[in-house]
């Protein structure tokens, strides 16, 4: 029986199935070899198994035909956007369709029509659209990739990364009472010949050799000024304390300076972070000092009189990772360890800037890559790490933002309230005593640049604020380290405000009584006439 889909007419071009009678009756290698019997086949080699698919094969066809159905998937949604975006009712059509009727599409629509002709050199098969944004696309990547070639030839190569060498010790050290060694650094005139002495406190990641950068000795001479610096404890060649705390540090300055033979009165000179141990010497031993002198003063930015304003100010110039760094010394001190051994304890030099995530002016940004700085900078680091300890520098950090034990409000000069009840009334009444001020009583400047981004200029404005007595130099256009650091002109000027015109060193003389000196000469006369007076009557 012949339906219409058995005929041979319905199986002309298109193989037919196979039927078990087809090896019987046919007589063609040909008709074989289309329903795949290959002639010759026959014996051992036609009984053979087929031998079964192996894993490797297995994952190869799975492979492609999970690629086949990703790109059908893709395409199927490439139709779905088609339709959904692409019909007049679509939201992106309606939106869009404003922007063609503006005068920018129609100057965009006539570009298109007069670009038109290039769509004739491409393939006949390719839609222009398709085409074009693979072009562009490939365009893209080609230029970027020149792009990035061409830097890469045109830039210098980076340069090998110094190791961090630590030298020999030479420095000299005094024993404080509790057994403790303090290094220390003295420049300038002798101690007899000192017409002003001062003391500098070094700032964080800085040792004794800082001092003021780049002062010269002609300078100090011109001035009659004693300068000494000092590594604080656990820096450079100073043993750590155990217990250590900001008014321990004003105890360690004041039995350096005993120890030194500085018996009167001296200047305190703090500088960014150092400046902390400055505010404590005004706070606890002011007896001692003569006046202070501050440059970009660093106060605690969790201080609790600060006002919301004034601490938005200053926390908006930090970047976030200073931020974070505070907020570790704050809360969790001990994980400061980590970073700090990644960074100026790994044994290798760096940029202090990113070390310590330092935000920094364009000037400051010129001179920390003067190779002037950059020498300085790595042997006062080698110094300061000398010891390889992290301890002294997470208690720094722990320092600056934990509560100070004073407040600034405390160096106000302000009238001693007296105590409240009977005793204290009468007291007063009878002793008939002058009333008593508490507070620092000497000078107090403050040299901040207006570009500074490491300490702001807000940090100063909240000082004088609280102690409305500071005179504060306000530099414009510098930055956290240009006007102190390697600044003639700059450290000329600020000797000239604090201590006038320039004297020398104390001349030394010795006096003589003249009373006593006419005496001698009398007696030495009366012993010759008396010598002589025998001798001619010899004769």
């Amino acid at each position: 029986m012949s339906g219409p889909d058995s005929g041979p007419e319905f199986f002309a071009g298109r193989p037919r199935p196979w039927r078990p009678d087809d090896l019987l009756n046919s007589n063609s290698n040909t008709e074989r070899a289309a329903y795949g019997v290959v002639p010759g086949v026959v014996g051992a080699n036609a009984s053979e198994p087929v031998p079964p698919e192996t894993v490797g094969g297995l994952v190869r066809e799975f492979s492609k035909a999970a690629a086949e159905m990703a790109v059908e998937f893709g395409k199927g949604c490439r139709d779905i956007v088609r339709q959904s975006l692409g019909n007049r009712d679509s939201v992106l059509v309606r939106s869009f369709g404003k922007v063609r009727d503006s005068y920018l599409g129609k100057i965009v629509t006539r570009l298109r029509g007069k670009l038109r002709f290039i769509n004739e050199y491409l393939p006949e098969d390719k839609e222009p659209l398709h085409a074009w944004s693979v072009i562009v696309f490939v365009s893209f990547l080609a230029f970027a990739a020149l792009y990035v070639n061409s830097e890469g030839t045109v830039s210098t190569p980076t340069p090998e990364i110094k190791k961090i060498y630590i030298h020999p010790p030479s420095a000299a050290r005094i024993m404080l009472p509790d057994g403790r060694y303090i290094a220390y650094k003295e420049q300038g005139v002798l101690a007899d010949r000192a017409r002003f002495s001062i003391i500098a406190p070094h700032s964080f990641l800085s040792s004794r050799l800082a001092g003021i950068p780049g002062l010269k000795a002609s300078l100090l001479e011109e001035f009659g000024i004693r300068l000494l610096s000092y590594d604080l404890p656990g820096f450079g060649e100073s043993d750590p304390h155990p217990n250590r705390n900001l008014e321990s540090s004003a105890i360690d300055m004041l039995l350096l300076a005993d120890a030194v033979g500085i018996n009167d009165k001296f200047w305190v000179v703090g500088y960014s972070s150092g400046s902390m141990h400055a505010w404590a010497a005004l706070r606890y031993i002011p007896d001692r000092l003569a006046g202070a002198a501050m440059f970009a003063p660093m106060v605690n930015p969790y201080d609790s009189i600060m006002t919301r304003e004034e601490r938005r100010r200053t926390w908006e110039k930090w970047a976030r990772s200073r931020k974070f760094l505070y907020f570790l010394a704050r809360r969790f001190p001990r994980f400061l360890s980590y970073f700090y051994h990644r960074s100026f304890l790994s044994g290798k030099h760096g940029q202090i800037d990113k070390w310590l995530s330092l935000s920094l002016g364009r000037r400051d940004k010129a001179l920390i890559e003067d190779p002037i700085y950059e020498e300085f900078w790595q042997r006062d680091l080698e110094e300061s790490i000398r010891q390889g300890n992290v301890k002294p520098f997470v208690e720094e950090a722990v320092l600056q933002v934990s509560n100070w034990g004073f407040s600034l409000a405390d160096l106000k000069l302000q009238k001693k309230q007296q105590g409240k009840g009977v005793l204290n009334w009468l007291k007063s009444v009878l002793s008939a005593a002058q009333e008593e001020y508490i507070g620092f009583f000497g000078p107090i400047h403050i040299w901040q640049g207006m570009d500074d981004k490491v300490v702001p200029p807000s940090m100063t404005d909240f000082v004088h604020r609280i102690l409305p007595g500071v005179a504060v130099h306000k530099l414009p256009y510098e930055g956290h380290f240009t006007y102190i650091y390697f600044c003639d002109e700059c450290h000329r000027q600020i000797f000239t405000t604090l201590f006038g015109t320039p004297q020398g060193p104390l001349d030394i003389t010795i006096e003589v009584d003249q009373s006593t000196l006419e005496g001698n000469t009398e007696e030495q006369e009366e012993v010759a006439l008396g010598d002589s007076v025998p001798a001619q009557a010899e004769t």
